[in-house]
């Protein structure tokens, strides 16, 4: 877009980081919702003590942060600077089958929103922005592992697992899931950051079990 200088045009705020009033109470909802529904999971028919159901909401909390949270907000940052306008909304009904199943079945199915992207974005800029999500899942779960040779502590465990199952899962390529767009602006990306994620997800469940 040019000014009538013939000048490129850069609208005000283009490439800022910023938030709604709006959307932070979106993305609180959804942390509140998915830090108990992970809770009552990990915990889920086990009578615990006041010091242990402690333990268990600070691992969600901190899995929800780090697995959650963060995977949104990185498609939202690099969204906007490239100079879209990128915000999180909540899937009312993806929370509410989040609790349901975490208080009935025990396990997590989770669809609790997604950062919604409008502008001029090319397929490369699309592709990243899509990485971007997963990328830092895998990230927080590879640093979770190589840190359990080190402590190896349950807490650290958990938040490398989750981590780790919501990159290979935002992979997969299929519908509006983060792998489709990635496969589509570059195959061998794909490829590589998918494997290292599913390599990363098999060590975790060997050292479990």
């Amino acid at each position: 877009m040019y000014d009538e200088r013939g000048a490129l045009y850069v609208p005000p705020g283009h490439g800022r980081i910023r938030f709604s009033r709006q959307e932070t109470y979106h993305i609180l909802i959804a942390v509140a919702a998915l830090t108990f529904a992970f809770y009552m999971a990990l915990t889920y028919g086990q009578s615990l003590t006041v010091d242990e159901s402690v333990y268990y909401l600070a691992a969600s909390a901190i899995a929800v942060v780090t697995g959650f949270l963060l995977h949104e907000l990185a498609h939202k940052f690099l969204a906007q600077r490239y100079g879209a306008w990128a915000e999180f909304r909540v899937y009312p009904l993806g929370l509410v089958f989040a609790v349901f199943f975490a208080l009935l079945a025990g396990w997590v199915f989770a669809a609790p929103g997604a950062v919604y992207i409008q502008g001029r974005i090319t397929k490369e800029q699309n592709g990243k922005i899509s990485l971007a999500g997963p990328g830092l899942n895998l990230a927080f779960g590879a640093a979770c592992v190589a840190l359990l040779f080190v402590l190896p502590l349950m807490i650290i465990l958990i938040i490398g697992w989750i981590n780790l199952f919501l990159a290979v899962f935002n992979l997969i390529p299929f519908g509006p899931l983060d792998g489709a767009k990635v496969a589509r602006w570059n195959i061998g990306i794909y490829v590589l950051v998918m494997g290292a994620a599913i390599a990363s997800l098999l060590f975790t469940w060997y050292y479990v079990f």
